[in-house]
């Protein structure tokens, strides 16, 4: 009996974090498929990050828009990032938590964009902080801004 609980309280972490990354890509893809779903119905706003516009366009009403995202991170990519750290390398589950915040907070710009009636988004700058637990090897997470100036162009 002894040894079922101690191979319990072994395994306990392991299976903790096995429940873990499951829930988390499960989230992740979701998210990503929405992302997609959502760029491919903003794809009529056009996005540069020009600064100028070509001589032959004729803007009108610019206005600024911006769009928020903060992502969190799971304790499965805290600890697979703690174990990459120590051999180092690329830390993969963190690539895709950027990615998410990145595309989240330019698709929540195109939406406001899409609502002024504007055809496109000018001057576009991305912006990202990271949010970090009070404690070390606590979750935190990301947040990206993504601004530009919206308007509509004919020419």
């Amino acid at each position: 009996m002894e040894i079922v609980a101690t191979a319990f309280y072994i395994l306990l972490p392991f299976m903790f974090l096995a429940v873990a990354f499951a829930i988390g890509s499960s989230i992740e893809r979701a998210h990503f498929r929405r992302l997609e779903a959502a760029e491919r119905e903003l794809a009529g706003v056009m996005i540069s990050d020009m600064k100028r516009l070509p001589a032959n366009w004729r803007p009108s009403q610019p206005v600024l828009v911006a769009g928020e995202a903060v992502i969190a991170t799971d304790r499965f990519k805290v600890f697979t990032a703690a174990i990459r750290n120590l051999f180092g390398g690329r830390v993969r589950g963190y690539e895709t938590l950027v990615e998410r915040a990145r595309r989240e907070a330019i698709v929540r710009m195109l939406r406001q964009a899409q609502q002024l009636q504007a055809n496109v988004v000018w001057n576009v700058r991305i912006e990202t902080t990271t949010i970090q637990g009070k404690q070390a090897n606590q979750a935190g997470g990301i947040e990206v801004l993504a601004y530009g100036t919206a308007m509509h162009v004919t020419g």
